[in-house]
């Protein structure tokens, strides 16, 4: 029982980040200014971290310090100029595809990691809803940067690693052990941003320059990937990898590439082919099926019907004996 209301309680937490993230590729791409993915690293990463320790008023303490800079790095910083860059040179069709491996990916990582075996239902569900998001953003027509597929490729594997070490190092860990107080997932969400943006910040003044000039939309952009897609995502995305196996999260990140598409239909007024709504259904149907709620379902079905067949078999065992 306690999966299921994990199920119900979290699920819906955890698919704010992929939702958020959704319209990343689209408003980096349209409102922010090319040629600067660690700059705009920078500028997504440092102001949301300083926020929520603003709000959190705590600080990193013994091994967090370095644990915080190891994922601030691969999860944060890197990953963020990794995505920044393939927004900019890649179709979003593409790098969402890159990126919705992932799942598949978590789950080897978390495999060896934590000992979190996958479940079948849990590969089923990424085959199932990696081959939706294909149908869903490919049509053969579109142009392949192999500069973006790289740099898709280099993020989708460093956060996967990254947030199986984020789950690893956080689970029962406390912040001050005298006190018997836990760590907060916004604590340790804005340490990581903090710690990304910082290491970012010196790369992006020798390679890059000056910051970049930022307009009105470029700021509206910013301030929506810094607030929204960074400091609320990223904190609703550890939350889900806290009470959530990093299967079932991986899983619930598909929701990514369906908002971009989604949000081109509200926006761009773009029509959806039967191809993309036939990609939205396998889309939707492998997130399902790799929900606990639903295994535990299955697992309850297939034990009534046992359980059915054993009680057809007494009568005619009671009449041979």
């Amino acid at each position: 029982m306690a999966s299921v209301e994990a199920t119900f309680r979290w699920v819906p937490v955890t698919a704010i980040a992929p939702v958020a993230w959704g319209a990343t590729y689209f408003v980096t791409h349209r409102f922010l200014p090319a040629d600067y993915p660690l700059y705009g690293a920078v500028i997504r990463a440092l102001p949301a971290g300083l926020l929520l320790v603003l709000v959190r008023r705590t600080l990193p303490r013994g091994s967090w310090w370095w644990r915080s800079l190891v994922l601030g790095t691969l999860n944060m910083g890197a990953f963020f100029a990794l995505v920044y860059l393939a927004a900019q040179v890649l179709p979003t069709s593409v790098a969402s595809t890159i990126m919705a491996t992932a799942p598949v990916m978590m789950m080897l990582i978390a495999w060896a990691a934590l000992s979190e075996r996958p479940r079948a239902a849990h590969l089923a569900g990424a085959g199932i809803g990696i081959g939706g998001v294909c149908l869903l953003l490919l049509d053969g027509a579109v142009a392949v940067d192999l500069s973006g597929v790289l740099a898709s490729v280099a993020a989708m594997l460093m956060s996967s690693l990254g947030y199986v070490l984020a789950k690893k190092w956080s689970a029962g860990v406390r912040a001050d052990p005298a006190a018997d107080r836990p760590i907060d997932v916004f604590s340790l969400t804005s340490w990581q941003l903090v710690a990304g943006g910082v290491v970012l910040l010196p790369v992006a003044v020798a390679v890059e320059g000056r910051p970049p000039a930022l307009d009105g939309p470029a700021l509206v952009g910013f301030g929506y990937v810094t607030v929204v897609a960074t400091a609320l995502a990223f904190a609703a995305w550890f939350t889900g990898l806290r009470h959530l196996s990093a299967g079932t999260v991986g899983l619930i990140g598909l929701l990514n590439p369906v908002t971009g598409v989604l949000l081109g239909t509200v926006i761009a007024d773009e029509t959806l082919t039967p191809q993309q709504v036939c990609g939205l259904v396998l889309v939707f149907l492998g997130i399902l099926l790799g929900q606990p709620a639903t295994v535990r379902l299955v697992a309850l079905l297939r034990a009534a019907r046992a359980a059915r067949a054993r009680r057809a078999e007494e009568p005619a065992s009671l009449c041979t004996g």
